[in-house]
């Protein structure tokens, strides 16, 4: 009983020992992480910036998420070392920020540091700034020691944190190189392309493509949906054979390298490698939803079955790791003991198969299949490889619900309802999950953890996803209170976010215009425009019209500039030019034929449910075709 005792005593008197910064009152997982740091973190708010005026101390900032490799690199190195802790506590009052959370305040200050280095960052990112948000200094991550890439932290801290302390003209000077970068105009050339072609951007398309891997970048490879989204569009409004070679030869090799699950489904966030063979194992929700369409659609187009199975796979994984409650959590790490070891095998497990596997892990070993489709006896080799999984631990889970990111799992959902009607019903218990939890009095909030009540405020991505969850939907059961709902989130969008012209990513005061490159994921301002555009031809509206053209006209040069780097932009832009076609019908017939129009090969076409047995194809100011045989229609969308 004694020993009990003791036990219980040393054991409460350790807990009272460990010490917590203010972040153990935050609910995100990843400030979580951060709550035992000996650094003295504080969450972004006014009581942080108030300190630092006090104390007259800079700001350090640091933005990451929790399943971010180099973020955890950094917080084991840096920022759970006590010598390290002590500089940052003595000269800086440091904000711990997750841009899962606030990807607004990440675009602003990953805005910053690319117009101060003239290239993009990444997580973890640093800045350092004074009390009244002056950036001086910005980084993504920082060894705790000099390397030959990087001054360290040990002497990093202390040099800025004694220049803010200064305010000496050395500290100004560089305030105000810092400051040139940051304000300085973008200015865009005219290009000799001159208006925005179908020649132009496919031609903008090829000089990012590379040929030989297949993909976009020379270096690591990302999905990049939208690119290979337009791609498509553009395939088919050109009938080019050369692209369409191009996008499913691309299609092909994510699904069968290194970046897709092989046993389990699923696709990693990225590669670290050209030949799509190396990946980082963090597995994204938004990765998921955004290629399940994708391959959705190419499936319905060729038939291809590895398409098909990849997205029933892929919607398999996520059920399995990812929902909970009918919602979807958020992400998952790419470390589990080590980096990959839940996805790795061994030389000895590898020899149970007769699977080619690459050894880029130390000895450890990760599937490739480099035939153009998947071995006859494949089932049963990922039957082998399950049960050796079934014994290892599965990597740290996020377990956020995220409102943009869920509702874009439920526009694949119901995308993916094509090739599984039952996928129609599970995005329906999605959205009302998603509805019950996140949207509350006519306010929708942007992000939680189940059974606890939402504080945040939606974002602009949270409304533009869910208005095309909702559209999407709308096209599955033609439920006319889909329609309205989105319509009436577009207007509680525009009194937020539209202000003179400009759409901005939050109601935040630092007035964080949304951007348009689609850099984790697709553009909240690209898809909300692709919003606007359907609603303005399934509502036959000529002021969404209106709306439609003033705010491309507005983006206009901007997207002469960038072209294809800005693709989803491009895919609006296109989707007006050529014209929405709106396919008419009763309900039944919609229903039974939907794979047939799902396959043509006009790429903008949305349907409408009717009160009538024949076909009848519009675009906004005209019918120009109908018939009782839905084939003859569809012929005739082609040809126009």
């Amino acid at each position: 009983m004694k020993l009990l005792f003791l036990l219980s005593f040393l054991l409460i008197s350790l807990y009272a020992q460990e010490k917590f910064n203010d972040l153990q009152y935050e609910t995100s997982p990843y400030l979580q992480e951060h709550k035992t740091n000996p650094v003295d973190w504080m969450p972004w708010g006014e009581k942080a910036f108030a300190k630092a005026k006090k104390e007259h101390k800079a700001i350090f900032l640091s933005i990451g998420y929790s399943t971010c490799h180099w973020c955890h690199v950094m917080e084991k190195e840096s920022f759970a070392n006590k010598k390290i802790a002590k500089l940052f506590n003595r000269y800086f009052v440091s904000i711990k920020v997750d841009r899962e959370e606030m990807p607004d305040l990440d675009a602003y200050y990953q805005n910053i540091f690319l117009k101060m280095h003239h290239h993009t960052g990444g997580w973890p990112l640093s800045i350092f700034m004074s009390p009244d948000k002056k950036v001086f200094y910005s980084a993504t991550y920082i060894p705790s020691a000099k390397r030959s890439y990087s001054e360290g932290l040990d002497t990093l801290i202390p040099r800025l944190g004694r220049l803010y302390q200064s305010g000496t003209q050395k500290y100004k000077k560089a305030l105000q190189r810092a400051e040139t970068l940051i304000n300085a105009p973008t200015v865009y050339k005219k290009q000799k392309r001159g208006k925005v072609t179908l020649a132009a951007l496919k031609g903008s398309l090829l000089e990012e493509y590379e040929d030989i891997y297949k993909g976009f970048g020379r270096g690591r490879k990302f999905p990049q949906v939208s690119k290979l989204t337009l791609m498509l569009d553009i395939s088919l409004l050109k009938s080019d054979q050369e692209l369409q070679d191009d996008f499913y030869e691309t299609l092909d090799t994510m699904a069968l390298r290194g970046l897709y699950d092989q046993v389990e489904g699923g696709f990693f966030r990225y590669c670290s490698d050209a030949a799509w063979e190396t990946p980082h194992f963090e597995k994204m929700l938004y990765t998921q939803a955004e290629l399940i369409p994708l391959y959705t659609r190419a499936y319905l187009l060729t038939k291809k079955e590895l398409y098909k199975d990849v997205v029933v796979e892929t919607i398999a994984m996520l059920e399995k790791h990812y929902k909970k409650d009918n919602l979807y959590y958020s992400a998952s790490d790419a470390d589990s003991g080590g980096e990959g070891a839940y996805f790795l095998y061994s030389k000895e497990e590898v020899a149970q198969t007769s699977l080619e596997f690459v050894d880029n892990f130390d000895g450890k070993m990760h599937i490739n299949i480099y035939e153009d489709k998947r071995p006859k006896d494949f089932k049963k080799i990922r039957k082998t490889l399950q049960k050796m999984r079934e014994k290892r631990a599965y990597p740290f889970i996020d377990k956020k619900i995220n409102s943009a990111w869920n509702s874009m799992m439920v526009e694949a959902l119901f995308s993916a309802s094509v090739i599984d009607v039952k996928y129609a019903k599970e995005a329906e218990k999605t959205l009302l999950a998603l509805e019950n939890l996140m949207y509350n009095n006519h306010t929708l909030y942007h992000q939680t953890l189940l059974g606890v009540v939402p504080k945040q405020k939606a974002l602009l991505e949270d409304y533009s996803f869910l208005i095309g969850s909702l559209l999407e939907g709308y096209e599955v059961d033609y439920d006319t209170q889909k329609l309205a709902f989105a319509e009436y989130l577009l207007q509680r969008a525009k009194t937020l976010f539209y202000r003179d012209g400009i759409w901005y990513l939050s109601q935040s005061r630092l007035d964080i215009k949304a951007g348009l490159i689609d850099k984790y994921y697709i553009s909240p301002l690209a898809k909300m425009l692709q919003n606007i555009v359907k609603l303005e031809t399934l509502k036959e509206s000529f002021r969404y019209e209106t709306l439609a053209n003033k705010i491309l006209k507005s983006l206009e040069p901007e997207l002469q500039e960038k072209l294809s780097t800005a693709p989803a932009l491009a895919t609006a832009y296109l989707m007006q030019k050529n014209q929405m076609v709106l396919l008419k019908s009763d309900k039944k017939n919609l229903v039974k034929n939907r794979a047939e129009i799902e396959s043509i090969k006009y790429p903008f076409v949305l349907r409408e449910a009717k009160n009538f047995d024949d076909y009848l194809a519009c675009t906004l100011r005209e019918c120009f075709s109908k018939d009782e045989n839905v084939s003859v229609v569809l012929k005739a969308i082609e040809k126009k």
